[in-house]
């Protein structure tokens, strides 16, 4: 018998990716919620089987027996939703931001907004599950991992844990992520006339993913550059990372850290030495591909880590976080 999962803002991006995937899940049965009054009916696709509808409100999960729900809704909703729906006794995945940080002051540090369920926002599990899967299965609310973390964190820890980074001299993160990042809002920044042809940075010095990367690496900030960018494609983030291993040989030895790190990890992929992934590779997959280049004169390495931003970066990770806290097998629905 399938459990029946909600799936909050599936107008947008990540919700639609969340539909694609739970559509054929083995084990679920998704129902489409809908959190805003002006709301109408499902996805109009045609040929397309319609799905389950209901108003997102406690009464109506409790009635549709939701086991959990899926929030793919800006943070300032996913807030109280999420309150909502854990007073239901519906478990919770969100895919915002609204409970990646720990503290209050550190989200009003990042977000510039008060947060108005700090007790819920210190018990949220962070959900990258291949460094926080202990906490995970018992969890009530699991809050999904931003996308350029998850690539980030992906490849910078294992190598912090094995001590090969010379953490005085930095580590720089060039990220680039596809437009579908931004969502699906309207946004004169994102329209096609701004972005087709063009690259542009933004939020430099204060990109609200900093404070995860920091939470999970264990990295100080002043250690620590990022630079989100923006390219002209629809989807995918490669972010290239540098920073110095003074005490490293070779390529393979960098490469046996993330291979003994990952051994027995389903979503991560890493290449032989001198060779990198590219989107392409990745591409709606629940992947995480990386590659190293190593220069031994000077100790300079460059790691490259790829996702796809909506399935890794979003709602494909959601579902790995949604299998855990359902008991089945991690990769059900997503290979």
């Amino acid at each position: 018998m399938k459990l029946r999962v909600g799936i909050v803002g599936y107008r947008g991006y990540g919700g639609a990716e969340l539909v694609r995937i739970l559509s054929r899940h083995p084990r679920v049965e998704p129902v489409l919620l809908e959190h805003r009054e002006d709301g109408v009916g499902g996805p109009s696709i045609r040929g397309a089987v319609p799905l389950p509808h209901a108003p997102c409100t406690p009464e109506s999960a409790q009635k549709e027996q939701l086991t959990a729900v899926l929030l793919a809704t800006p943070a300032e909703v996913s807030m109280d939703l999420a309150a909502a729906m854990l007073g239901a006794g519906v478990r919770v995945v969100d895919l915002s931001g609204a409970y990646r940080l720990r503290t209050r002051e550190r989200y009003q540090a990042w977000y510039k907004e008060d947060h108005t369920q700090p007790a819920l926002l210190a018990e949220a599990a962070y959900g990258l599950p291949e460094f926080c899967r202990e906490r995970i299965p018992a969890a009530r609310l699991v809050a999904n991992p931003g996308c350029y973390p998850t690539a980030a964190n992906l490849a910078i820890r294992p190598l912090l844990e094995a001590g090969v980074v010379d953490r005085s001299a930095g580590i720089v993160c060039d990220a680039k992520s596809g437009v579908s990042g931004a969502g699906r809002k309207p946004s004169l920044k994102t329209s096609f006339c701004e972005v087709t042809e063009n690259f542009s940075a933004y939020s430099v010095l204060r990109h609200r993913h900093v404070p995860e990367v920091l939470l999970t690496s264990g990295l100080e900030e002043h250690e620590f550059s990022f630079t989100a960018q923006l390219i002209p494609i629809d989807r995918g983030i490669l972010e290239t990372i540098y920073f110095r291993a003074p005490g490293v040989g070779t390529a393979d030895d960098l490469l046996a850290i993330y291979e003994k790190r990952y051994a027995g990890e389903p979503f991560v992929r890493i290449y032989n030495g001198g060779h990198v992934p590219d989107l392409h590779a990745v591409a709606r997959t629940n992947f995480c591909d990386i590659g190293v280049v190593f220069d031994a004169k000077s100790g300079r390495a460059v790691v490259i880590s790829a996702i796809d931003n909506l399935v890794k970066g979003a709602a494909g990770q959601a579902v790995q976080n949604l299998n855990l806290m359902l008991g089945y097998p991690e990769t059900e629905g997503l290979l």
